[in-house]
This record gives C-alpha cells, structure tokens and sequence, in this order.
C-alpha cells in the first residue's frame, strides 16, 4: 500500500458491520465506495462518513446478487478514484425458520444474495486486484460458518459456503504475495440484521450472547488491512461453541436446540414475512440494533 489515503469499497455499508467499518475508514481520511440496494440509507451514511472525517465518497447502489450491477459499481469505482485498495464485503440477508416453513423464494433468494453475491464481488474485485498485484478482500463470515445451529438454515448454509471460498480464493492467490483475501467471522453482534430478516419462526430473532458491538467487528476488519491474516474470530466464546460442535457432537446437539429457543430467538410474536431478503427496509437500517451488552438485553 502507498501513503495515499486508501480507497475502500464497502458492500453492505447502509447497515450494521458493513455501516461501521465505513465510519471507522471514514475517521481515518479513507476514499470510500459505498454500496447497498437501500439509496436512503446510503445517503445517512455517507453524511456520517463526511462528518467522521472520509476523503471522496461515491455511492453506488447495487444488489451484489446481480453480477452486472457489481461489474458496474466496481467500474465506477475505478472510473472515480483510479483503483481500488481493499474491499470488505459484508452484504449479506437471513431467514429464521424451520426448513419446511420457509418458503422455496426465500430460501433460494438467501443463497443467491449471500453465496453469488459473494462469488460476484469477489470475481470482479479479484480480477481488479491481479491486475494490480496488489489489494485486500476481507469477507464477513460467521461463526455460524463453522459450527451448526438451528432455524437459520440458509444463512448457515450460506456462512459455511464463504468459509470455503474464502479460503480456496487465498489458494487460488498464492502467486500473488501482496494480494490477500480474508475472512473475519464474529458470533453475535448488535445490528438491525435481527429484525430485518425474514422470519417464519413466530418469534424475532435475536443476537445470541456473548454480543459484541459492530465497531468491535470495524476494529477487527482494521486490523486485518493493517496486518492481513487468512482467518480472524471476533467473540470470546466463539472457540468454546467451535470446539463443543467438533469435539463433543452429542453434547453440543443436546443443547444448541434449546439454547438457541432461549437465546437466539427472543419473545417477540411476529407474523411470518420475509424481511429484506427481496428488497432493502431503509427504516430498519443503522449501525446498531436494539441490544445492549454482552447478555444482549433488549433496550
């Protein structure tokens, strides 16, 4: 990297991790590319961004599930700003429920956004970066891409996809000394992702504790432009739960059901709906959601 001020591009960015890491690059005189399908949205954040202190900002609004609406953002990307220096991809949607109550368009939308979009952003942005030879490609993970847990299927499935392309992407790289790709996957985190997805399950979901903050998340992104590493955890307790699932199969099966009634999906009724899994809900959006602490305790 150079000393010039770092252009970022920020899939995701309208909202929770993806919104605080624009923030977080923002206070540090970053360039930024922000993307989202939410316009209204974007324009908060980028109006956080010019008062946390970003250089350029340009906005493109995309839905990383179609490949040509991310060819064209990256495209006006480079058009603007010449290049582009790291990409955190953390787009992604969710849906609560058992398999056979949610329905097939839900499912199928799931793993179009959070599979190939992530294979869209990815392919565009990789090929950029070779051109380079250099550049960054973190991508959001989850803990739930290494441990299983239930009425959250397609997300699951879709967590467990990006681990494994992230690292045969890393594979795939090896010829390219300062061209990274990274994964960094945290355990809950406070931000509106609860409530925006669809749900089938009659009851919100929740962040399950331990929760940690979306800047905690922005920090942890940080560090890995700084000094990259292939695999970054956020969440103390991400091990413990990792190594119950590998460790102890029966054990972990016997409780992961019960807790994640307790835990991972509060009180709250709700009808079934599909959230923003088709289209943005910009009155949803923000950096955090209505959780506080480590317990996660509704506000």
């Amino acid at each position: 990297m150079t000393d010039a001020p770092l252009v970022v591009l920020i899939t995701g960015a309208s909202s929770g991790i993806g919104r605080a890491s624009a923030i977080r690059f923002a206070g540090q005189g970053a360039r930024l590319v922000l993307l989202s399908r939410s316009p209204e949205a974007l324009a908060e954040v980028q109006a956080e961004c010019v008062r946390a202190g970003a250089g350029d900002i340009l906005i493109a609004v995309a839905d990383v599930g179609r490949h040509e609406q991310v060819e064209s953002a990256l495209a006006r990307a480079l058009e603007t700003f010449g290049a582009v220096d790291v990409c955190v991809h953390a787009a992604a949607v969710a849906a609560y429920g058992r398999l056979e109550d949610i329905p097939v368009e839900v499912f199928d939308r799931v793993i179009d956004t959070n599979i190939k979009g992530t294979v869209h952003v990815s392919r565009v942005v990789l090929e950029h970066f070779r051109d380079r030879e250099m550049g960054t490609l973190i991508l959001v993970g989850s803990v739930l891409g290494r441990i299983s847990a239930p009425f959250m299927s397609p997300y699951g499935v879709s967590k467990w996809a990006i681990r494994g392309l992230a690292r045969t992407l890393k594979l795939e790289a090896h010829d390219l000394p300062h061209v990274h790709v990274c994964e960094v996957w945290p355990g809950g985190v406070n931000t509106p992702v609860y409530q925006q997805s669809a749900n089938y399950a009659g009851r919100v979901g929740r962040p399950p504790p331990p929760v940690v903050t979306p800047e905690r998340v922005a920090a942890a992104i940080d560090r890995v432009v700084r000094r990259p590493r292939a695999r970054t955890g956020v969440g103390w307790a991400n091990p413990l739960m990792i190594f119950g699932f590998g460790a102890l199969p029966g054990v972990y099966d016997a409780l992961v059901v019960p807790m994640m009634k307790r835990l991972g999906i509060s009180r709250e009724p709700v009808d079934p709906h599909p959230g923003n899994v088709f289209a943005p809900q910009p009155d949803l959006e923000g950096t955090h959601g209505p959780w506080r602490g480590p317990l996660g305790l509704r506000r």
